[in-house]
């Protein structure tokens, strides 16, 4: 889905919470972002005042209701450690909603969605929004530890079923969550899967759902400078030529995804 309805916006910091082991969670009062940003999508958030930092962020938006959206962050450097600072009252510059984002098949039934540590960020207001076509949802979430794992509230809410892996075992099974994606597909044969986390991980769902015969589609995490397809800095390989994960994603159709390195370097030749 896409919409090209961008703004820029003032948005001012409601709450701003930790969630979980170097993860936060910022409620921004959005009214113009909010009416219309679509699940996948993202804002571009313009860090620290003066020109500290030159270049904005992107946040996926995890939630949007009334005028309120909600960006999960993990805290990684200056830029974050700044968002993690800000108070209700505090104000900052957004440009979004951007970006394409995820689509339902027509006659979509069942979905299954995977995240991978923070790749849940983007699949929060998708999990709500299939709720709410009466599309039934099953999750399987992976995170190292219990204590990084993210938005479980609310994928226990809107889901069936949340199946999880941790690496080190202190919460669901010991592993990686890719180990449970077969089974689900075999046990809950759904329509489609979409999948956000580390690349090594979406590249084994976009393999287990292709395997499958079950359509994918993954949102892939790039560098942006501008983030509104201007400045080509997020290129993404595809079957049919470069893309923009700005612009043209950055939600992709697995199948289009070009994963393997090898390949990428043969079809630059």
């Amino acid at each position: 889905m896409s919409a090209d309805r961008r703004v820029v916006e003032e948005v001012v910091v409601e709450a701003n919470e930790r969630v979980a082991t170097g993860v936060g969670l910022v409620a921004l009062r959005a009214p113009r972002i909010a009416q219309s940003v679509l699940p996948g999508q993202f804002v571009h958030l313009r860090i620290a005042e003066g020109t500290a930092f030159i270049l904005r962020r992107p946040f996926s938006v995890h939630r949007a209701h009334g005028e309120t959206i909600e960006v999960l962050y993990q805290v990684v450097g200056t830029g974050t450690r700044w968002l993690s600072s800000r108070e209700p009252g505090d104000a900052m510059d957004a440009i979004g909603p951007l970006g394409t984002g995820w689509s339902v098949p027509d006659g979509a039934a069942h979905a299954l969605l995977v995240a991978g540590g923070l790749g849940a960020a983007p699949l929060g207001m998708l999990a709500e929004d299939l709720a709410a076509r009466g599309v039934a949802v099953t999750v399987a979430q992976g995170a190292p530890t219990a204590e990084r794992l993210v938005a479980r509230d609310l994928f226990e809410r809107v889901a069936r079923t949340v199946a999880t892996a941790t690496d080190d075992g202190s919460a669901g099974v010991r592993g990686f969550v890719t180990a449970l994606v077969p089974g689900l597909i075999e046990e809950i044969r759904p329509d489609v899967v979409y999948a956000c986390g580390p690349e090594p991980m979406m590249c084994a769902v976009a393999a287990a759902a292709r395997d499958a015969g079950v359509a994918c589609q993954v949102s892939l995490e790039r560098l942006m400078a501008c983030g509104v397809g201007a400045c080509l800095s997020c290129t993404v390989t595809t079957r049919s030529g470069l893309k923009r994960a700005c612009a043209d994603g950055p939600v992709f159709d697995a199948a289009d995804v070009v994963w393997a390195q090898d390949e990428v370097e043969g079809l630059k030749r």
